[in-house]
């Protein structure tokens, strides 16, 4: 228990857990242990505890310890109102990061209706945690191992979760897609999709660009027509790893698309290569220098 010596406090071994727990909760106007244990997980509020009784923040670590120490019912009955506190508090945050992911997207579109902003922020807010909350519901472990029936390779792990994240309703996608619709031009559609692949289309359009030598409008459009897709798909999936694993599907596709109508994928990908190696190779040699007169 608590003791004051000397006039500091010292904490003793109490004889019984229990009644060292109930004091405690009895001191901090608490019900329960459960109640003890949350209010340990929320620093603000534990911090004010600290300052309006001192001299029981030596006995609340030392209770806790010796309770589980001594009494695995008391250790039983509180870890899970332990691992429960953090559970809440990270989906806490991470629904609080969505809320400012969805209200950046929101702004950035710079609507002139305050109600149809709103409405956007909503849309992509919910969608943000719904796919959240399936991909976390739905590990790559509810998928059976087994092989790709394409290529023979063991499914990996991240080919078991985008699997999974798959199995998603439709209903979510198309909710996402109608709300954005509702309010937003064509354009500004593209513009928050982009914003959950972090302007994939672009970056990847703009690669092909420079691998194809002359590469034609009806080439581009054909490619650009795979990458609008892969950007659609990817955004009911929750990582960037997801997302780029979508968008090598249809950079495939394209590849094929090349290849069918008379290109040379492999080739053209080893002569882009070997210039930027070439170009890299001659920034990196010195500038002669000038004979001395």
């Amino acid at each position: 228990m608590l003791i004051k010596h000397d006039g500091a406090y010292e904490v003793t071994r109490p004889a019984c857990p229990k009644i060292a727990v109930n004091c405690f909760i009895s001191k901090f106007g608490l019900s329960s242990p459960n109640e003890a244990l949350a209010a340990v997980s929320q620093p603000c509020h534990f911090q004010h505890m600290i300052f309006r009784f001192l001299p029981f923040t030596a006995l609340l670590c030392a209770v806790v310890q010796m309770s589980f120490a001594q009494d695995p019912n008391t250790a039983s009955a509180v870890a899970p109102a332990m691992a429960g506190a953090g559970a809440m508090d990270a989906k806490t945050k991470s629904n609080a990061d969505a809320e400012k992911k969805a209200a950046d997207w929101a702004r950035a579109l710079q609507l002139k209706d305050p109600a149809a902003a709103e409405r956007v922020q909503a849309v992509i807010g919910t969608h943000l945690r719904t796919i959240r909350d399936w991909n976390n519901d739905h590990p790559y472990t509810t998928v059976p191992a087994g092989i790709n029936p394409v290529t023979g390779k063991v499914l990996s792990t991240l080919d078991r979760q985008i699997i999974a994240n798959s199995a998603m309703p439709r209903s979510i996608h198309d909710a996402l897609m109608n709300g954005l619709r509702q309010d937003l031009s064509p354009e500004q559609v593209e513009a928050v999709l982009d914003k959950y692949t972090v302007g994939k289309v672009a970056f990847t359009m703009n690669g092909y660009r420079a691998i194809v030598p002359n590469l034609t409008p009806a080439e581009e459009s054909v490619i650009l027509g795979f990458l609008k897709q892969a950007r659609e798909m990817a955004v009911d999936y929750k990582s960037m790893n997801q997302i780029s694993a979508i968008f090598e599907i249809y950079k495939t596709q394209s590849e094929q698309f090349l290849n069918a109508n008379g290109r040379n994928w492999k080739e053209m990908y080893k002569a882009y290569t070997a210039a930027a190696k070439a170009r890299k190779a001659a920034a990196a040699k010195p500038a002669p220098v000038a004979p001395k007169e």
